[in-house]
């Protein structure tokens, strides 16, 4: 278990400020990575994750591109101090940038993936409102009974979008039914039910209308095999290729994540290092849930990542 693990967040993971104070010390990453950003998308994300505001941050067209950058960032910082992962691994759109790290992607194809992504998401959500919520305390097979039911009573659409670990599922789909939903699994012994500021329903089949947009658009993107081994978040398995790569983000995008299975596999291959590589710091808690005993690291502040530097060093 001393294999070293890159886990990259996802959405929900964004701050005002993220990315900042690594700038601060490392200025160089300015210019390469996010005036590039900026003239690649056409407007300033940049100012957006460096100063906001929050709500204009938490638009799914720039929270994607903003989390995928700020991360792209943090790893060129691990990398220059020699820190390579032996595994990689995203939560939801975190794969994008694990992909990067693992060399099949171009990082600017991947910024205009997901911004896309963002925004393809947020017009179904236009269509037809939906939400997310977490429920802590309850078991997958209980809250996808209980989505179930609340399906039924509302007449509406809610499933699981996540399995985040034993005890932590996320639940997306149209708002009635999730609020539907909530009632049924406090009701079931939930120790808590958390509304989440995503900004609209992810990883369920409200989405399907778009799916078709978003698969034109990385059939145009070049997709290689990884140079380093990729654990997809969908299918908790090898990225084997290219060609699957893409078939995983496709799948992602109306289909679950099994967070609990990929930290399982990355357990399975030796990862009891693992590195959760931008600005969120809630993967490598959810992986020691999973699989207690691994060690976790952060680099979503410029303390973090000298930590970080120094538990790996050597």
């Amino acid at each position: 278990m001393d294999k070293i693990a890159f886990l990259f967040p996802g959405q929900g993971s964004q701050r005002v400020g993220m990315g900042l104070d690594l700038l601060r010390r490392w200025p160089g990453l300015t210019e390469k990575y996010y005036r590039r950003a900026d003239e690649v998308l056409g407007f300033e994300l940049s100012r957006l994750c460096w100063q906001g505001p929050a709500q204009e941050l938490r638009q799914m067209p720039v929270t994607q591109p903003a989390v995928v950058l700020t991360s792209v960032v943090a790893h060129e910082v691990l990398h220059a101090h020699g820190v390579v992962p032996d595994i990689v691994a995203g939560h939801s759109l975190g794969e994008f940038s694990a992909l990067v790290c693992a060399g099949v992607l171009d990082w600017v194809d991947a910024l205009r993936l997901v911004r896309l992504r963002g925004e393809l998401m947020m017009a179904a959500n236009q269509r037809v409102p939906g939400k997310m919520a977490a429920v802590v305390g309850l078991d997958l097979a209980t809250v996808e009974e209980m989505c179930a039911k609340a399906a039924a009573a509302s007449g509406e659409v809610v499933e699981v979008a996540n399995h985040n670990d034993f005890t932590q599922v996320v639940v997306s789909g149209q708002t009635a039914a999730v609020d539907a939903l909530a009632g049924l699994v406090w009701q079931a012994g939930a120790d808590r039910v958390v509304m989440l500021e995503i900004g609209g329903a992810a990883h369920c089949t409200l989405l399907g209308g778009v799916e078709d947009e978003f698969a034109a658009a990385l059939e145009d993107v070049e997709f290689r095999d990884p140079v380093i081994p990729v654990v997809s978040s969908f299918s908790a398995a090898p990225v084997a290729s290219g060609a699957d790569a893409r078939d995983c983000l496709l799948r992602q995008f109306t289909g679950r994540v099994n967070w609990t299975g990929t930290a399982l596999r990355l357990a399975a291959e030796g990862a009891g290092r693992l590195v959760e590589v931008g600005p969120g710091k809630v993967l490598g808690g959810l992986c020691r849930r999973i699989t207690p005993g691994v060690t976790a690291y952060r680099t979503d502040s410029e303390e973090q990542t000298a930590l970080t530097l120094a538990g790996l060093a050597g």
